[in-house]
């Protein structure tokens, strides 16, 4: 695979002129390079008898303004300036490609470099308007430092918002940052910032790749978003997705040049036979200098802080993941069925992710747990950063699907919170996006169900099924937080235990936006409970960010304890301890510290305790209690405590 990487690397020194170059191809493709006043455009089309511009500015006459055919199915036009000196193609006219197909058929497409689409309330299809303010929106923070400890708010800004609407930019810039901030985290992941034609698509069907999604607002918004971001000290990472794209061929890039070859595979091997989508051909040398060259522009022209690459183990083998389990049997991670050309893109890709901006987070999404995958590309691996630990959410969902409380397997849960591959960092989390998804459920949602609606207000009796949902919430969150990674995600809104599902506007429920929102104005009510889920989620962040166990080493584990349910392990200084009991509480327990000094005494007093009234809980324990070390030896340490 190194070979394969190094080979591939060595050519486009060679042909091209280094890897900077070769990604800054953002620059000189599409319509957006303006030469003495004039406008330099340039495509590739392979598959194209010829290639004309058209637009507001020559009054849509197709055949104006023909491109000039180049060497490998490139194509080149320049429009130099009015006779006032002024642009040819001024700023927010509409564009389109001419393209004369191999068939004779006259094609009218977006260019795959357009960096700015639209859609008419009146229309089915995107529109390409050219961007080039002219005063463009500068950036005035720098990036924050890179982050030791990852806290990930995993965001969608269309639903950030209690109305039923399509959210904005500047919604999210001016009335989530700040609660993100507030709640402890450090880093937001968007998501369907791409522009994607199907809003229901969650953003994973794109069709414009370098265009920021227009639905919230301009580009210009999202660059305000993240500088705001930057300000206070908020990582923004873009969740990008290369694995595929929409079929759409009238504003996607699908059949570009009128063939199906263009970008992608041609044939079956061409199409995600779950998704009904296209699948680029990472073997291309132009598909290369596509995907390099918009990483890259997210990362210079908009200021990202780096990307979760979605769609991964789609990308890694032919089969795409579908119908076939991985066990961690080797045999699955090396053979005929890997998509070496599609690996060897992403080392490429964070080779030069890490090469030109060395700041940059990625995170590889995989279910596959490809070895290696977040090992640096010199080693011969994947060169990702952080992996999501994608079983974590799964086993929670079996325990609490599958299992009565009393039967639950601590040694089960602690095994697949540790469970990772040593030196590969881990992202942990309870939930994300997929759980709260519609024909999925929350976990508040599977603990609480429909009672939620009726008995979350302070006013009505704390019944059994909200009390036990309240304070496994609580737990879920803490134990994975501490145990399970080197890093922590959450779906905006699951902090407090989001009500409902969520679900886009689409034929099958009358285009409602009523799931389409986040209700942030539930924590707020002090005669709610939710408060007490998000206050407990602030505070749980808040003794990360002080303590750090997340850039700490991992975690050592002094008990599992199957009748008892009692969890304990220690990780950051910090012990933590967790009675999964259904009823049992126990006075004068025994726990392990890893101190095993004889002559120091150590002292110790609650920090986080999910109990607390604050946080919902029944206040059992005394904060005012201090704990001390001593010389007896329990679960093979020479000391322990009670508490």
């Amino acid at each position: 695979r190194y070979s394969l990487f190094y080979n591939r690397l060595k050519n486009i020194e060679q042909n091209e002129g280094g890897l900077d170059k070769f990604s800054k191809s953002y620059k000189t493709f599409g319509v957006n390079q303006f030469v003495d006043g004039g406008v330099y455009c340039k495509e590739w089309a392979p598959g194209a008898e010829a290639v004309f511009l058209t637009g507001d500015f020559n009054g849509w006459n197709p055949f104006s303004h023909p491109y000039k055919k180049m060497e490998y199915g490139k194509w080149e036009l320049f429009i130099p300036p009015g006779q006032d000196g002024c642009p040819p193609v001024p700023h927010g006219s509409k564009l389109k490609v001419v393209i004369c197909a191999q068939n004779g058929e006259i094609l009218y497409r977006i260019s795959p470099w357009a960096r700015y689409v639209v859609r008419d309330e009146d229309k089915v299809n995107y529109d390409w308007v050219h961007w080039n303010p002219p005063h463009p929106y500068i950036h005035k923070h720098p990036s924050p430092k890179r982050l030791r400890s990852l806290r990930i708010y995993e965001s969608h800004v269309g639903i950030a918002s209690p109305e039923g609407k399509v959210a904005s930019y500047k919604n999210f810039t001016y009335n989530v940052l700040p609660r993100i901030k507030d709640l402890g985290y450090n880093c937001v992941q968007l998501m369907a910032i791409m522009e994607h034609a199907y809003y229901a698509s969650f953003g994973y069907q794109v069709t414009s790749f370098f265009a920021a999604s227009s639905r919230y607002g301009t580009p210009d918004d999202l660059k305000e978003m993240i500088d705001v971001a930057h300000s206070m000290g908020i990582t923004v990472l873009l969740d990008v997705v290369h694995s595929h794209a929409s079929k759409n061929s009238e504003d996607g890039l699908n059949k570009f040049d009128g063939t199906d070859s263009c970008f992608f595979h041609s044939g079956p091997k061409g199409t995600h036979q779950l998704w009904d989508s296209r699948l680029f051909d990472y073997a291309n040398w132009e598909v290369l200098r596509f995907l390099l060259s918009n990483l890259r522009m997210w990362i210079e022209d908009y200021r990202f802080d780096g990307f979760r690459f979605d769609g991964v183990t789609s990308m890694l083998y032919h089969h795409h993941g579908i119908g076939t389990g991985f066990s961690g049997d080797y045999n699955e991670y090396f053979g005929l069925h890997v998509d070496e050309d599609a690996l060897c893109y992403l080392m490429l890709a964070n080779h030069m992710i890490n090469f030109l901006h060395p700041e940059c987070i990625t995170i590889a999404e995989d279910v596959s747990g490809m070895p290696a995958l977040c090992r640096p590309v010199a080693e011969g691996g994947g060169g990702f950063e952080y992996r999501l630990a994608m079983a974590i959410p799964d086993k929670w969902i079996q325990i609490i699907k599958e299992l009565k409380d009393e039967d639950w397997n601590m040694g089960n849960i602690v095994h697949t919170l540790t469970n990772r591959r040593y030196e590969e960092k881990y992202i942990a989390y309870a939930e994300s996006h997929d759980q709260a998804l519609v024909g999925d459920k929350t976990l508040a949602f599977r603990l609480m169900d429909a009672e939620m609606y009726t008995n979350m207000s302070v006013l009505s009796p704390l019944t059994p099924v909200i009390d036990r949902g309240i304070q496994l919430h609580k737990m879920i969150r803490l134990i994975t937080h501490a145990l399970g990674g080197e890093s922590y995600l959450n779906f905006m809104g699951n902090e407090f235990g989001h009500p409902e599902w969520l679900d886009f506007p689409r034929k099958g429920n009358n285009e409602s936006y009523h799931y389409a929102r986040r209700q942030f104005n539930l924590t707020e009510d002090h005669l709610l409970r939710y408060r007490f889920l998000n206050t407990f989620d602030r505070d749980m962040n808040k003794l990360e960010e002080r303590f750090g166990w997340l850039a700490s080493p991992p975690a050592f584990v002094s008990e599992k304890h199957e009748s008892n349910k009692v969890i304990a392990f220690e990780r950051a200084g910090l012990i933590f301890i967790f009675n999964f009991h259904p009823y049992q509480s126990y006075v004068d327990y025994r726990v392990v510290i890893c101190h095993d000094s004889l002559i120091v005494i150590f002292k110790y007093k609650i920090l986080l305790d999910s109990d607390a009234g604050e946080y919902g809980g029944h206040q059992r324990l005394d904060h005012s209690t201090e704990y001390f070390s001593e010389e007896y030896p329990h679960n093979y340490r020479c000391s322990s405590l009670m508490v």
